[in-house]
């Protein structure tokens, strides 16, 4: 076994490799770019090195410097984690000249199967099915928009060297693939360094279902069971679970015949993954071989009771395969959900920022957490803005989802904005909860998982206000225990006055809306009134976690936290209702001028300006395409309008709130 351990990566992939060679007793070795010099993998890591820049270009991409590095510092391997050098032919081989153990497939194996148009010319010649379509070399856009039409629509544009759905765009027009193409070639090569694309025929409401492979250098290959990741949003997955409620024990004995043979065919070693599109009747096609650890690998872990990575670990130092085909054995159902910075109710927006509050469920049998940061980290501009992956665990899918909605409850993120409460009405919604979502009902229904601009009910304003109350008494109680009169009538938070009942103001904030509810009363009996409504709250207790009330005689139990600065509050449904505390007596007034000019909503670069000075466009009419966080986004025309000037031009950094476009009055 390896003594040194270099890990190529970053965040919550590298914190994961080192906790396994801790275990292990290897010496771990991390680099590091200029914007992760504080970052957790470089704090848990052994010892950690500078690498660059903070653009992966300049770092984590550089793999001449990271083979300096563990020349340098005496690493007999690097372990590559997944994205960045993860499926990089030269990289590997580079390790290999360089006297270093690469954790993963040989060169050869990432070359026939780490590109997606490679990949199926290989399976087509060993007769594995394949969705109609083309992956030749001939990338002129002309003979791409002739292969399209010969392949019909609608159809699916990939990017050859990609994943993680960078690079993907679905047409289903012809006079929309000139624009899908040119955007689609941007953001592959922008994130793959390779401009390549394929094209396949789009399969209506397929599933994504993907096998998990295992070869060692001593010629044995196996699969680890099935994945399945339907449950998509633009070809990200959003939820990953093991078993699939789709497969029966014929298909699934025979998709992994199908994925052992495909890896056999490159005559493959390490951790890899071969991915099946399913059509609704049961048929799979060959899709793509991920050709290193997938994000989503706990799932099989937690069924099986294995540490893959320790497998990657030994089969890359010599060693067979721990187990034997016929000795795998699952149990349970496991389910994997990824906390990411990001606001769903903003078409999904990356975030960036620095985290105030990171609120996480205690591991436990039922409860596994795989981060990158803690709370008082900063999710940075330049890479993944992912948080940490969720994982859970129990005999069935039934309470395993349970588990889920139960985990995602005791999240809770401050500071940039987060997907929780879009996960959390995933875990409850009807195609999940009766599996048989696929990988476009997220996009086609995404309505049914945002929140929307919707006021909360009367009474979780009476709970909000109600927890907020208590707060605020139990915390005047504490500050009076430690005055030098802890008797005086003024330090109590009771709302007395004299000569009548005094009245409390508690001002609630939710979605850029403010509430007021008035309340009399004080420890757990008010009289409260919104607007014209009206309710009698008694009995209330909060013991931090939850609130326990009569509101008009009716008893509730809701999940609650409150502080001075918000409350979190889960409604009779599982809702989550996130309201800011605000000032009884202020109001900010809001300027109403952002129609006349057209902001970046975050750090990012400028890919392409489609408009001028003078032009005249409509509201909504795209004006510029930016690039953040691996991302293009579209910035579109916030009304018709004259433009007055443009504030920056192609190839140009600009920062959060900068001023792109300003219109003429």
């Amino acid at each position: 076994m390896f003594e040194r351990v270099l890990i190529a990566n970053r965040g919550e992939i590298a914190c994961r490799v080192i906790r396994t060679c801790r275990r292990l007793g290897i010496r771990t070795i991390a680099v590091y770019s200029e914007a992760d010099a504080d970052a957790q993998h470089v704090r848990l890591a052994d010892e950690a090195w500078p690498i660059g820049g903070p653009r992966p270009a300049d770092s984590y991409l550089r793999g001449d410097a990271i083979i300096a590095v563990a020349k340098k510092a005496g690493a007999q391997a690097i372990h590559p984690g997944y994205g960045f050098l993860s499926e990089n032919t030269g990289f590997a081989r580079a390790c290999t000249e360089a006297g270093i153990a690469f954790i993963g497939p040989r060169p050869e194996s990432i070359d026939a199967m780490g590109s997606k148009a490679a990949a199926k010319a290989l399976m087509e010649s060993h007769g594995v099915p394949l969705v109609p379509g083309y992956h030749g070399d001939n990338q002129d856009a002309a003979f791409l928009a002739e292969q399209a039409g010969k392949t019909g629509f609608p159809l699916m544009i990939k990017a050859a060297a990609g994943g993680g759905g960078k690079g993907m765009r679905i047409v289903r027009k012809a006079d929309e693939f000139a624009d899908a193409l040119a955007s689609a070639q941007r953001e592959a090569q922008s994130s793959f360094g390779d401009a390549r694309v394929i094209l396949e025929r789009y399969v209506e409401h397929p599933r994504h279902i993907e096998l998990q492979v295992f070869g060692d250098s001593h010629g044995t290959v196996i699969h680890l069971n099935e994945r399945e990741c339907s449950a998509q949003r633009r070809y990200q997955k959003v939820l990953e679970e093991t078993p699939s409620p789709f497969l029966d024990a014929k298909r699934r004995a025979a998709m992994g015949e199908a994925a052992v043979a495909a890896a056999r065919a490159v005559n493959y070693v390490g951790a890899g993954t071969v991915e099946f599109i399913v059509a609704p009747d049961g048929a799979f096609f060959f899709m793509e071989m991920n050709t290193r650890l997938q994000v989503e690998h706990p799932v099989t872990e937690l069924t099986l009771g294995l540490d893959l990575v320790e497998w990657q670990l030994r089969v890359a130092a010599g060693e067979p395969l721990p187990l034997a085909q016929e000795q795998i054995r699952a149990h349970g159902h496991a389910i994997e959900v990824r906390l990411y910075a990001e606001d769903p109710d903003q078409n999904f927006l990356p975030g960036s920022g620095k985290l105030l509050r990171l609120r996480l469920p205690a591991p436990s049998t039922y409860v596994r957490l795989d981060g990158g940061v803690i709370e008082g980290d900063t999710v940075t501009i330049f890479y993944d803005p992912m948080i940490a992956k969720l994982i859970v665990f129990d005999a069935d899918r039934p309470r395993a989802l349970l588990r889920l909605r139960e985990a995602l409850a005791a999240c809770e993120i401050a500071g940039p904005k987060s997907n929780i409460a879009f996960l959390e009405r995933l875990a409850r919604h009807p195609a999940v909860v009766e599996g048989r979502i696929d990988t476009g009902y997220l996009d086609r229904h995404l309505d049914e998982f945002l929140a929307g601009d919707v006021a909360p009910p009367d009474y979780v304003l009476f709970a909000a206000a109600t927890a907020a109350l208590l707060h605020d008494e139990c915390a005047a109680m504490s500050h009076t225990r430690g005055s030098s009169d802890p008797h005086s009538p003024w330090a109590l938070a009771d709302a007395w006055r004299i000569g009548h009942e005094g009245r409390r103001l508690v001002a609630l904030e939710h979605h850029g809306r403010r509430y007021e509810v008035e309340a009399y009363g004080h420890a757990g009996h008010y009289r409260m009134r919104h607007g014209d409504d009206r309710c009698e709250v008694s009995g209330a207790r909060h013991d931090g976690e939850i609130l326990s009330a009569r509101f008009d005689g009716d008893a509730l139990r809701l999940a609650v936290r409150a502080d001075a600065t918000r409350v979190l509050l889960h409604d009779v449904d599982g809702q989550r209702h996130h309201l800011a505390r605000a000032a009884a007596y202020a109001w900010e007034s809001r300027d109403a001028a952002g129609g006349d000019k057209l902001v970046a909503p975050m750090p990012g670069r400028i890919v392409l300006v489609r408009a001028a000075a003078g032009d005249e466009v409509a509201e909504g009419q795209e004006l510029l395409v930016m690039e953040a966080m691996k991302m293009e986004l579209a910035l579109k025309a916030p009304r018709a309008g004259i433009i007055e000037s443009i504030g920056a031009s192609q190839g140009d950094f600009v920062e959060a709130d900068a001023v792109l476009v300003r219109f003429a009055e």
